[in-house]
């Protein structure tokens, strides 16, 4: 099998990319059993899968044991799931924090955050109104726009980071203005 593995690796290295799809076939079962038995969550773990298979393509130059390719992989793959628990965290926590300052939509005050929001590009903006003010989760969004799941999320945690960074100077004036 290694010998396979280390076939492909050099015909892809040699400008056949689509020979990747054959490590991808050998070993996307097992990865993905890896992935779910961490992620506990088969959608979690599919995207997962997916990202370190990308990494893993336009990484495979750095592969430096190439009868190692599924161990290397899997390192991949431990790395993916960390930095998406990381992201997962950090969206909660915006989010819990959106939640706790979103005055309910209609109310005088929810204007500063209508403006805020308005102030995003496009893409941004649509993905935060679809998830806040839709109530609809990523998965909806996901299916509604036509999205993969993983660029939803991925575009959702930028614009918490653009949202945060627009409401922060808004904050600081309101808090300057109560110590008046």
């Amino acid at each position: 099998m290694a010998e396979t593995d280390i076939h492909y690796i050099a015909r892809c290295l040699d400008g056949h990319p689509d020979d990747f799809r054959y490590l991808v076939r050998r070993y996307q079962t097992a990865l993905l059993a890896h992935l779910a038995g961490q992620l506990h969550d088969k959608e979690k773990a599919e995207d997962a899968a997916q990202e370190t298979l990308v990494r893993a393509y336009f990484n495979l130059s750095k592969l430096k044991k190439q009868k190692s390719f599924f161990s290397w992989l899997l390192g991949i793959s431990g790395r993916v799931v960390k930095e998406q628990q990381r992201d997962r965290q950090r969206r909660t926590q915006i989010a819990r924090s959106l939640a706790e300052n979103r005055p309910t939509v209609g109310t005088q005050h929810d204007y500063p955050l209508a403006r805020t929001i308005a102030q995003l590009p496009d893409s941004y903006r649509e993905l935060i109104l679809l998830r806040y003010y839709s109530g609809l989760s990523c998965s909806q969004i996901s299916r509604q726009l036509d999205m993969p799941l993983g660029t939803v999320t991925k575009t959702l945690s930028r614009a918490y980071v653009m949202l945060r960074d627009l409401l922060r100077p808004q904050q600081n004036c309101q808090d300057c203005e109560v110590q008046k």
